[in-house]
């Protein structure tokens, strides 16, 4: 997988990670991840996606209820966060690619409380895999990357970038979904 830790100390811009990446990187990518998350539900029970995790740290300011700012986010919980927000970052980044230049986000969340097996779980990644590959086919063979945008955040953002920030998210969050699966096995005594 791509390895962040530089950009995260901050010894190294998205701009610096993404410099050396082509099309075809972000393909294998895309597939990398979506094949680790499947792997982590390899021995998962639907019962596994509905668990109520312990996480103490747990903080959403973005919440729509404001009830769920505090929620342990389940399994299905994050699989839906993680592929919308990578299936975002893809959306943008075929913009970008293309020349076209707005303002605002592009974001589908599935409604998480829908999402309560395995297979739903298997099929929304598999599907957000459709979803992210095909919106490589929308890359022209020579994308627009002057069109960009700055941010203070995130420095220096093109297509690759935006597409790479949606990895990362996604990326960031598998810690998170291998320690609720950890905690729903060890309460089915698995």
């Amino acid at each position: 997988m791509l390895d962040f830790t530089p950009v995260r100390n901050k010894e190294m811009s998205y701009a610096e990670l993404v410099a050396d990446l082509t099309v075809a990187d972000l393909r294998d990518l895309t597939n990398e991840i979506i094949d680790y998350q499947l792997g982590l539900l390899a021995d998962c029970t639907d019962a596994d996606v509905v668990f109520e995790p312990n996480d103490p740290e747990a903080n959403d300011p973005y919440a729509e209820d404001e009830a769920d700012t505090d929620l342990a986010w389940n399994l299905g919980h994050l699989i839906v966060h993680v592929t919308a927000s990578s299936e975002e970052g893809a959306a943008l980044a075929a913009e970008m690619a293309r020349g076209v230049v707005r303002d605002g986000r592009s974001r589908s969340e599935v409604p998480w409380q829908t999402v309560k097996t395995v297979a739903q779980c298997r099929q929304r990644l598999e599907e957000s895999r459709r979803m992210r590959l095909a919106s490589l086919e929308m890359w022209p063979d020579e994308p627009y990357l002057d069109n960009v945008k700055m941010s203070e955040r995130l420095g220096r953002i093109d297509a690759y970038v935006r597409f790479v920030y949606g990895y990362s998210h996604d990326q960031g969050h598998l810690a998170q979904i291998e320690r609720v699966i950890a905690q729903a096995k060890a309460a089915r005594g698995a």
